[in-house]
């Protein structure tokens, strides 16, 4: 799921403008809206929020965002977690991407 993401993304963000060649990405795009997605990313973070919005760099925008990081591995939760509301992922920065969705609809976003 996370390459499909991946290269919607990209796609997305190579496209010229034209209809036919911006349309399948641009709907493959706007079926992941309003949904529960992690974003990963390289210091190892993760992000759980409602999918916003996507520009053409790639960057993701999330909404009523959680952000979970790891602790010390002597404290009692090795999970750290916070609130932070609307938050801007850097493509440059993001390492995994998975949306909560189910497994028919995980087959419907790899069709081409």
């Amino acid at each position: 799921m996370e390459q499909e993401v991946g290269e919607s993304l990209i796609q997305l963000g190579n496209s010229d403008g034209s209809n036919s060649s911006s349309s399948d990405p641009v709907t493959r795009v706007r079926k992941l809206l309003f949904r529960r997605m992690l974003v990963g990313i390289k210091d190892g973070r993760f992000f759980l929020g409602t999918f916003h919005c996507l520009d053409k760099q790639g960057n993701i925008i999330l909404q009523d965002t959680i952000e979970y990081r790891s602790t010390r591995r002597s404290s009692p939760c090795p999970m750290e977690q916070r609130c932070l509301g609307l938050v801007l992922i850097p493509s440059s920065c993001q390492n995994s991407c998975h949306v909560d969705c189910s497994v028919e609809e995980q087959l419907s976003l790899l069709k081409v």
